[in-house]
């Protein structure tokens, strides 16, 4: 990922802050910059990409306190570029699918292919995209809700194929 695509992800983060978290953890040897074509690219290394599945994991352990809403907790919207592909564990798309998913102002892209589910800050706004609240998109993910009881919910543009294929029921 490009500093400023990082930059993004982070919105009010200090440049700064930023940027020295990122030096300790090359440091410390979670993430590695390279170079290529178009610049500098941060990545993590594999004892880093090693955190994914604890992470994951402790999410998944936590869905039973979702489904009360998130009432007085507070919540970012950008936590759900974590916490959908750990939700969507197991769902895959061929060909592969991206839908945009729109919560309280922020925009990602939910990406489910042969691999499974990943998220990221999209540079370009997709060609579909489910506008909900922040506790829709996770009932959504968890399967407390169907696809038909968020579009009733929320707001919907694109291809409803697409949306259907990221959340099939009975997952």
């Amino acid at each position: 990922m490009r500093y400023g695509e990082l930059k993004t992800s982070l919105a009010g983060i200090a440049t700064n802050l930023l940027a020295d978290r990122l030096r300790t953890m090359e440091a410390n040897g979670v993430v590695e910059r390279r170079l290529d074509d178009t610049g500098v690219v941060y990545g993590l290394t594999p004892w880093g990409a090693a955190l994914r599945e604890p992470m994951e994991a402790l999410g998944r352990w936590g869905v039973p306190l979702l489904e009360s809403g998130r009432g007085d907790d507070a919540f970012r919207p950008r936590w759900l570029t974590l916490a959908l592909p750990a939700l969507l564990r197991g769902v895959t798309a061929a060909p592969a699918v991206e839908l945009g998913i729109e919560t309280d102002g922020f925009l990602m892209t939910l990406r489910i292919d042969e691999d499974g589910p990943s998220a990221y800050v999209p540079m370009e706004r997709p060609g579909t995209v489910l506008t909900a609240s922040p506790d829709g998109v996770v009932a959504l993910a968890v399967g407390a809700i169907t696809v038909d009881q968020v579009l009733a919910d929320g707001a919907f543009h694109g291809d409803v194929k697409i949306l259907r294929s990221a959340f099939p029921p009975g997952r």
